[in-house]
């Protein structure tokens, strides 16, 4: 039987503009670059999301065809899909976010199918911390290990119910601003302990072109980014990292090397979603392609 990993995050249509090209509508949200980079793993991967009457039958078919059960994502036939605009400027870690319609987001309640309350890895993705709570409310105790994602506009709005939320979890991902927010912490090192005293065991601090940090076990293990000659459309880049790391956590024993590990495929993941446009690349990844960068990588990283 195939280890489960559930995840509750977004599915949305993004239009984007880089240095290079625009996009006036393509397929993203984390919930779909998550599952899309766990399913490299081979394990049986549920999504708990909510869709609008304009979503597409053909990008349903794309998540089922990458074995994605999609049982759990709700259509609100009265609403529109998620929608989010942004641009990306010649130095593209800076973006703007042009405008963001919630839609059918905005009411959106968890409802997790029976057969995923006993997954081994449940992953949260970027979401108002209520709704988090709700899922967590749904798994119970039942998940092994517990990921979490969020962003500053909750930190800094819903700050008591995401430190309810934190506590809850076994590990977060955030990027090196918001773990600076979290904390009030100028030093990465310091805001990653800081993070582990208010519950988590692992904290995982991506700084984006420079890599990741995790700390856990009173220890830290420092990750550079995979090189990529044209990085076209960092969009999605960080939730394929974390798809990376719980698909490869489904598979496997829950521990300090292992999440090293599943940090490694996380980044080369990511470092396939930024070539192009939505999920085309990371979509197409197989798994001689991965195992190819992979090996690149540990030629890059050895000494």
């Amino acid at each position: 039987m195939m280890e489960k990993l559930l995840v509750v995050a977004t599915i949305a249509y993004d239009a984007i503009e880089t240095p290079f090209d625009k996009v006036p509508k393509v397929l993203g949200g984390a919930a779909t670059y998550i599952a899309l980079a766990a399913s490299k793993f081979k394990i049986n991967c549920g999504l708990v999301s909510v869709i609008g009457y304009d979503f597409e039958d053909h990008h349903l078919e794309l998540l089922r065809n990458n074995l994605i059960n999609c049982d759990g994502i709700e259509l609100i036939k009265a609403g529109k899909t998620f929608f989010w605009s942004g641009k990306y400027h010649d130095n593209m870690n800076i973006r703007t976010t042009l405008y963001t319609e919630l839609n059918v987001v905005e009411k959106f309640t968890p409802k997790i199918p029976k057969y995923y309350l006993d997954s081994k890895v449940l992953m949260i993705g970027n979401l108002d911390p209520r709704v988090q709570l709700e899922a967590l409310v749904q798994v119970k105790n039942n998940a092994e290990f517990i990921m979490l994602d969020t962003m500053n506009f909750w930190i800094k709005n819903s700050r008591d119910i995401l430190d309810e939320v934190i506590s809850k979890v076994d590990l977060i991902c955030v990027n090196d601003e918001e773990s600076r927010l979290l904390t009030n912490e100028v030093s990465l090192i310091n805001a990653g302990a800081k993070i582990q005293k208010m519950g988590p065991d692992y904290v995982i601090i991506k700084k984006g072109e420079n890599g990741s940090i995790l700390f856990g076990d009173n220890k830290i293990f420092v990750t550079p980014a995979f090189p990529v000659n044209n990085v076209i459309d960092p969009t999605g880049a960080g939730d394929s990292f974390a798809g990376g790391i719980a698909g490869f956590l489904s598979n496997n024993s829950i521990n300090f090397e292992n999440i090293k590990k599943s940090i490694v495929y996380g980044t080369v993941l990511a470092s396939f979603t930024v070539e192009s446009f939505g999920v085309d690349s990371l979509e197409k990844v197989s798994n001689i392609e991965l195992q190819k960068r992979l090996n690149k990588f540990k030629d890059l990283t050895s000494f």
